[in-house]
């Protein structure tokens, strides 16, 4: 490994300062729920625009998640040998071209099409954005950082359905399109400004940086956790992703309205991080963890029971998972950058390309219509909880005490 000297920068960040770092953390990290959930309510009407079934439309939504995963496994383990501020300029730069290409398509083959590009853009944000956070902070304070940064990020689904509605209402889904172009060059921004932070770069050639991706998941705790927390990202796009035809077909609300209820559960989930702070003083994170998972099993549980008597009993149902799932987010997130001292972009990019992964999972059994919305997100959200926690219980904490009872994790 080589060392480059970035004193004065890592943390400081003379030109960004300490809070405009935060700041961009928080935009690199929030592309995902910001190339999605903007455009979720123009979904139906894209649909009837171009005349075709439900699941082409949806293709721009699980092919955009697919690659991003994809690219994110190849900008990470680049951003650990090339540096954190190339690789993001050149993503960011192919993101906003690939959102004026989304805005000028003639068809719903070449709005695929263009979105791919666009994932493999994105792919350069969330992951380096959490190398970036391993790179400056240590201990707790990476945790609180983690936690915070989520915190802004799950703000977007607030605001991205009601930009994306409102947006609507002022032009056709072409404008949400050049609204993304716009974010990517407001972020290219950052990223200029942004001073390099990776201090020890990995030797060889571009080839070489790639195979670091199995090195890494040689680590059997890591890899364990991966597994566990990457299957919460099933439930969560599973919901995401049908969302607007919940709302919008089986609740009979306008889009507009549909963006409401969605703000309320994405600033729900916003309390998670928050409330993981408040209870980590007192609890252990592996507690925290279990409950946690419990209550991703409860939800399913309630939305079989309820959730198909109205929007809001539905709303509520989501919630109490949505919110779950927010809290173990930075534990979780802490744990498995705590397995590796080096590689850190190799190891954000598998967090971040196995969830979404399992999240196009989770959008493409939604997309199957297998059965009434409402009962399959229940079926899933249940089914998939009483998973995790067994695999949690029974795979991944015991191998991860051991680990620490030998000295080996941290």
């Amino acid at each position: 490994m080589r060392e480059i000297d970035i004193s004065g920068s890592a943390a400081a960040q003379q030109r960004l300062g300490r809070k405009g770092l935060v700041v961009f953390l928080a935009l690199l990290s929030a592309f995902v729920p910001l190339s999605t959930d903007l455009y979720l309510p123009a979904l139906p009407g894209m649909t009837k625009y171009f005349g075709v079934p439900e699941y082409q439309t949806n293709l721009t939504l699980i092919l955009f998640l697919v690659f991003y995963a994809l690219a994110s496994l190849v900008w990470g383990p680049l951003s650990d040998r090339y540096g954190r501020r190339p690789v993001l300029l050149i993503g960011l730069s192919a993101y906003a071209v690939a959102g004026v290409l989304c805005a000028i398509s003639t068809d719903v083959l070449e709005l695929v099409g263009f979105r791919v590009l666009q994932a493999i853009g994105a792919g350069a944000a969330a992951a380096i954005a959490t190398a970036i956070i391993k790179d400056v902070y240590r201990g707790r304070k990476r945790e609180t950082t983690l936690a915070l940064v989520q915190s802004m990020v799950i703000i977007s689904p607030a605001v991205a359905p009601m930009i994306g509605a409102l947006l609507l209402n002022l032009t056709s889904w072409r404008g949400v399109f050049v609204a993304q172009a716009v974010l990517g060059v407001v972020v290219w921004g950052y990223a200029v400004v942004y001073q390099e932070t990776l201090a020890v770069r990995n030797e060889g050639n571009w080839f070489a940086s790639l195979l670091r991706i199995g090195t890494v998941l040689k680590n059997p705790v890591f890899a364990r956790l991966l597994l566990v927390f990457s299957l919460v990202a099933v439930i969560n796009m599973a919901f995401i992703s049908s969302s607007s035809y919940i709302y919008e077909q089986t609740f009979g609300r306008s889009s507009q309205a549909y963006s409401y209820f969605f703000a309320i559960w994405a600033v729900g989930l916003a309390i998670g991080p928050v409330i993981y702070l408040t209870v980590s003083r007192r609890w252990s994170r592996t507690s925290i963890l279990s409950v946690c998972f419990g209550g991703a099993v409860l939800s399913g549980v309630l939305t079989l029971w309820v959730g198909g008597r109205g929007p809001w009993i539905f709303l509520a149902c989501m919630l109490l998972c949505g919110m779950a799932n927010s809290t173990m987010r930075a534990p979780a997130t802490h744990l498995m950058l705590d397995q590796h001292q080096g590689d850190a972009g190799s190891a954000s990019a598998l967090i971040t390309a196995a969830a979404m992964v399992m999240g196009s999972i989770g959008m493409v059994i939604m997309s199957l219509n297998l059965t009434d919305r409402v009962r399959l997100i229940g079926i899933m959200n249940t089914g998939v909880g009483i998973l995790c926690m067994v695999l949690w219980l029974a795979v991944a904490l015991p191998r991860l005490s051991a680990a620490r009872a030998s000295g080996s994790a941290g």
